[in-house]
């Protein structure tokens, strides 16, 4: 499938705050249910479960970080992102992790993180922006990052098309899910944009559904 380079309404400026939320909630349940949390949870043991300062990059509604909580609480765990909303909604739903309304390349942590990751993220950016990204987490990691991501493909296009036309509620979802598909990556694309951040001791694993997983360890 062709690579879209199309913007998604999501990363529009201003969105109203009950459409982002809804569109929030939407993603969690496509991440409970097709795969996307799996795909982290994989990354997490990949590094060992347990004793891991993690700090999420894009984290939207918290999910991702509230799921990884709940299975492996011996963790300090903290989430960043740019939209004040999904701040403010995912301090609503769980207090205790720390979370950051801020642009990930401006963020100085204190003391670094041990580990980063991001979901459904990566493919929001083109591929120069990617690649900073890369390298970003990278410098900001001591042992090592991975991100979940959409594998682009036509069979994954027309099911998410099809199921969030069916059942969604989000115009956003109903726009977004698929334009998502269409602006992922091959594994040959990965593997591109990883050299060119220079990073060299990677894996990439394909992931139901339609997703992969990308492991950098130090």
């Amino acid at each position: 499938m062709k690579k879209s380079y199309q913007k998604e309404l999501l990363d529009a400026d201003e969105i109203p705050e009950s459409d982002l939320i809804q569109n929030l909630k939407e993603l969690k349940f496509i991440n409970t249910y097709l795969g996307g949390h799996d795909v982290i949870k994989k990354g997490l043991k990949k590094f060992g479960k347990q004793n891991h300062k993690i700090l999420e990059i894009g984290s939207g509604g918290g999910d991702n970080l509230m799921m990884l909580k709940k299975h492996f609480p011996d963790n300090e765990y903290s989430g960043l992102d740019i939209k004040d909303v999904c701040i403010k909604y995912s301090s609503s739903l769980d207090s205790e992790i720390f979370w950051i309304k801020e642009d990930y390349k401006k963020h100085k942590p204190i003391e670094p993180y041990d580990l980063i990751f991001n979901s459904l993220f990566c493919h929001h950016f083109d591929e120069n922006s990617l690649v900073e990204m890369l390298v970003w987490m990278n410098k900001n990691s001591t042992k090592g990052f991975f991100i979940g991501d959409l594998h682009r493909h036509w069979l994954a296009y027309y099911s998410i098309k099809f199921l969030t036309n069916l059942l969604s509620k989000s115009y956003l979802v109903k726009n977004d899910a698929p334009e998502s598909v269409k602006r992922g990556f091959t594994r040959n694309e990965w593997e591109v944009l990883l050299k060119k951040a220079g990073i060299e001791n990677y894996q990439i694993t394909w992931c139901w559904a339609f997703r992969h997983l990308i492991v950098v360890k130090k």
